[in-house]
């Protein structure tokens, strides 16, 4: 049999974490180290590879229930390689060190099991309640795989020069910066978009560091019923962008 298929062989790499192509992580796992992944991101493996669910701890599960935000992880474990891919989106590596990495769980695709990591609050500068953004502040030695809809932007944040991002397009950033979310430029115009621009909710960084963006948005129909607070009016957090993940479904009103 003959094809031009067969030029997507396996990638052959000595390294933990390689990228088959860019939309296919490959995991090697040697029986020591094991790696958490996405629940229902493996799309292949060879090997002799066990499969199980990740336990949360009841601080984990408490966050999650209160903010949204948590990760939904299997363990993988044994000696072999896997392959791990989410809706054909990109995947990038980013070794997590010191600084660490503060990112929307919906763009996490794999994880080293060494890892810590925490649910954080972004607040409003406007102090509206239900209007501010978790997100998960991942600390350690370790890699994270991430996933962007589309080839994404990586802005450097310097003290003489901040970045302002949308808050449906922003991925992760380094967990050094100080961020502001922020609307308009005057609280009386918070509960809309910015008149017929579109454009609403954003996250402001400063410091030293970097910020990670893709090129895509999910915002929805603005008279949309989202569920809770600000945030999820505005098509922000778990229920804006997060919706390209995790297949969320927007219900007009009738």
């Amino acid at each position: 049999m003959q094809s031009p298929l067969f030029g997507h062989t396996e990638t052959q790499s000595r390294d933990r974490y390689a990228m088959q192509n860019p939309q296919l992580l490959r995991v090697s796992l040697t029986g020591h180290d094991d790696v958490l992944a996405r629940k229902g991101a493996m799309v292949a493996y060879q090997g002799l590879i066990e499969f199980d669910g990740e336990y949360q701890t009841q601080g984990q599960r408490r966050a999650r229930a209160q903010t949204g935000e948590g990760l939904d992880l299997m363990r993988c474990s044994g000696q072999g390689v896997v392959y791990f891919a989410n809706l054909a989106q990109y995947v990038h590596v980013v070794d997590v060190d010191h600084e660490g990495l503060t990112v929307d769980s919906a763009y996490v695709l794999a994880l080293d099991s060494g890892l810590h990591w925490e649910t954080i609050a972004v607040d409003s500068q406007f102090g509206v309640s239900g209007s501010g953004k978790y997100n998960l502040n991942i600390s350690g030695q370790g890699k994270v795989a991430l996933m962007t809809s589309g080839q994404p932007l990586v802005l450097q944040v310097t003290p003489d020069k901040y970045v302002n991002a949308d808050a449906d397009a922003i991925v992760a950033w380094s967990s050094s910066l100080r961020v502001q979310m922020q609307a308009q430029t005057h609280s009386s115009g918070v509960w809309r978009r910015r008149g017929n621009t579109g454009e609403g909710w954003e996250l402001s960084f400063l410091g030293q560091g970097y910020a990670l963006v893709q090129p895509s948005e999910l915002l929805p129909p603005q008279n949309a019923v989202l569920g809770q607070g600000a945030a999820a009016q505005f098509g922000m957090g778990q229920q804006g962008a997060r919706g390209q993940n995790q297949g969320n479904v927007w219900t007009n009103n009738r």
